[in-house]
């Protein structure tokens, strides 16, 4: 464990943001890890604008999804549950849309792209379970999983997208109710996140003394734009992360390495006496 950072932590109340790469050890690849494949996930702009891409993501996601819902909460996310429950964090926010934090016991989550288990229409608004829409995509399309899972090993991407070939002929759900399309009930790239929910992100960093970033690349403005806003308000941020990073420039300490066993030890440290 650095000294430093324990150093730049100890004493204050931590404001959590977390990326891929901390669910990672609970089984799910992340986007930009140095050991992961190029990935070109689907836009917002071809998913409601093209029936082919839709098409392709629902089949997909039928197979993927539930690899996410079977994932389990790691060292990493159990460790950040510990310090909130030691008053040391004040609440994650997380790019991630597995639900993982949440399982582990954290209590403040803010799911800044939403998460993987709704399903919203995009004329009505009704909401419905993901395990609902696999039911009915299940009856639309019988013997489908099966099909796919005999010809090869299928490869799982970090939002339950599924590596698969060929999807045509796969049956599309719409809405029960109005006929409309359904979305998975995530913000998709090229799509803005709610504003009441940056809002809630902001207030969040705010009510921190400090920004630990998690297991992300900080790629995307989504998340960067809050280490930037805790590092103007001259708060220390602490990035734990393999690889680099956006947001290096502006680390107070920046250590490369995996986050399970670095946030374990930095939960240890931060509530054990000085």
């Amino acid at each position: 464990m650095p000294a430093e950072l324990v150093s730049a932590l100890r004493g204050r109340r931590l404001a959590v943001l977390t990326g891929a790469g901390i669910s990672t050890d609970s089984g799910i690849p992340d986007y930009r890890g140095p050991d992961s494949p190029p990935r070109n996930p689907m836009t917002y702009q071809q998913f409601v604008g093209d029936e082919g891409f839709r098409r392709h993501y629902w089949a997909r996601n039928h197979i993927g999804w539930r690899h996410l819902r079977r994932a389990e909460a790691n060292a990493g996310h159990r460790a950040l549950a510990r310090l909130e429950a030691g008053g040391v964090v004040v609440g994650v926010i997380t790019q991630n849309v597995d639900l993982l934090h949440q399982a582990a016991g954290s209590r403040r989550v803010i799911d800044l792209h939403g998460h993987y288990n709704e399903v919203v229409c995009l004329s009505c608004g009704t909401v419905i379970t993901r395990a609902q829409m696999h039911e009915r995509l299940s009856a639309l399309n019988p013997g489908f999983t099966e099909r796919v899972r005999a010809v090869a090993d299928v490869e799982i991407a970090p939002d339950a997208d599924a590596v698969i070939g060929s999807t045509e002929g796969f049956a599309v759900a719409a809405c029960e109710r109005c006929g409309g399309m359904l979305k998975p009930n995530i913000v998709y790239f090229g799509e803005n996140v709610p504003k009441a929910r940056v809002a809630a992100a902001y207030e969040l960093v705010d009510d921190g003394g400090a920004l630990l970033v998690a297991g992300s690349s900080l790629a995307v403005m989504s998340g960067l734009r809050f280490v930037r806003h805790a590092a103007k308000a001259g708060k220390p941020v602490v990035i734990v992360n393999r690889g680099a990073t956006r947001g290096d420039e502006l680390a107070t300490v920046k250590v490369e390495a995996g986050t399970s066993e670095t946030l374990t030890a930095l939960a240890a440290a931060l509530t054990s006496p000085a």
